[in-house]
């Protein structure tokens, strides 16, 4: 193998060239990146980079020391077998690395609607947050209690537009997502609610309806990055399929981040998972099978997310559970446990409790089963609930 082609360059394309480089790879690497900057982090831009605290998020990496080929503002248009076209030119490749991430959803309307996912997104934004102004946000999911924590902090009326009964239902459920209600004191949250177009000077509402606005931030989801494939002789079905080994039905190919549907071994099922540590941590599989290497990629999966002063982490996948068990009242710090049918652990998420989720992650690692009457008691280490 000659020539490797990265095509993404996000974490998870930066994290690839890396693990080729620390593998040993000594051919040519050629990353391609959609955005001008150089490769940064995302999870900032809801946090610190949306609140002000610093301007950008760019990773460590030294590219050149990685004898890489950088090539930004160059987009991914179509593949065939040995070659990516580009919008300058055609790569040829002997080993590729699809990172080309996802997409967000956007709502019909001729009205301007802010999205949030890259570094000018963010700073776009973050221009527009002052004090009084007029805030809609659409989707009261992660992004969206992020950019709602943000907005109230800088004085802004804020409006949260939520087509569920409770924020996070889509996330986690709306039992749970009912816990996080009293966070949004001050807010105007509309529950049970659709946005039918965002329009000049706010959204329209299905049944009839206006909320007024002067900064209208959708977030409702992402799509995986991957319209430049569709006519690639390669699975996809909500994002580029793999198997166990990142590896997609193209010889020779392999996909990471947010556009990879990999299978999990832990779970039974293909995984999908939009979180920086997917792309932090499928790289080195990746890496390793590309290069003729045997490893498999079946991590416990990991989320946090800031939001009303509070620190929420998820580590597991909860659609694998039968009944959720919580530790704690939802007016303090609390964890949620979802527990799958033989008593094992499947997923927890920790408010305030980062002990819980160190531990959880742990146990579910380990595939431990759990005593719950021990487990509901939320002073009794999870530790200690192992059967």
């Amino acid at each position: 193998m000659n020539h490797v082609v990265v095509v993404g360059a996000g974490l998870a394309g930066v994290r690839s060239v890396e693990a080729l480089r620390a593998r040993g790879f000594g051919g040519k690497i050629t990353l391609i990146g959609q955005e001008r900057h150089r490769p940064y982090d995302r999870p900032p831009l809801s946090k610190a980079v949306l609140m002000g605290e610093t301007d950008s998020s760019f990773v460590g990496s030294d590219l050149a020391a990685l004898e890489t080929d950088f090539r930004p503002g160059v987009t991914a248009t179509a593949l065939r077998a040995g070659a990516v076209e580009t919008t300058e030119g055609e790569l040829g490749y002997d080993g590729l690395v699809i990172a080309s991430g996802a997409d967000p959803i956007r709502l019909p309307g001729d009205g301007p609607q802010h999205v949030l996912r890259t570094l000018d997104d963010a700073l776009e934004l973050r221009a527009l947050l002052v004090p009084g102004a007029r805030v809609a946000i659409i989707g009261a999911g992660w992004i969206g209690a992020e950019v709602a924590t943000a907005a109230r902090r800088k004085g802004c009326a804020v409006t949260v537009i939520e087509a569920g009964p409770a924020p996070l239902t889509q996330a986690v459920g709306a039992e749970l997502g009912a816990r996080t209600l009293p966070w949004y004191e001050g807010i105007d949250l509309r529950l049970d609610t659709m946005v039918s177009s965002v329009d000049e000077g706010g959204v329209t509402l299905v049944g009839g309806g206006t909320v007024a606005a002067d900064v209208v931030v959708t977030g409702i989801g992402v799509r995986p990055a991957v319209e430049w494939l569709a006519d690639a002789d390669l699975d996809l079905h909500n994002g580029v399929v793999t198997d166990e080994h990142l590896r997609t039905s193209l010889p020779n190919v392999v996909a990471v981040g947010d556009c990879a549907a990999w299978w999990s071994r832990r779970y039974g099922r293909r995984l999908r998972v939009e979180h920086w540590d997917t792309a932090l941590g499928a790289p080195e599989v990746a890496a390793a099978t590309l290069l003729g290497e045997e490893a498999v990629y079946d991590p416990v999966p990991y989320f946090w997310s800031e939001q009303f002063g509070h620190m929420v982490q998820y580590a597991g996948h909860h659609p694998a559970g039968e009944r959720v068990i919580y530790r704690g009242e939802a007016t303090g710090k609390w964890s949620a446990l979802w527990l799958a049918a033989d008593g094992t652990l499947a997923a927890v998420m920790a408010v305030d409790r980062p002990r819980d989720l160190v531990q959880g992650r742990r146990i579910i690692e380990a595939g431990h089963r759990l005593d719950e009457e021990r487990l509901v008691d939320p002073d009794v280490p999870l530790r200690d609930c192992v059967v």
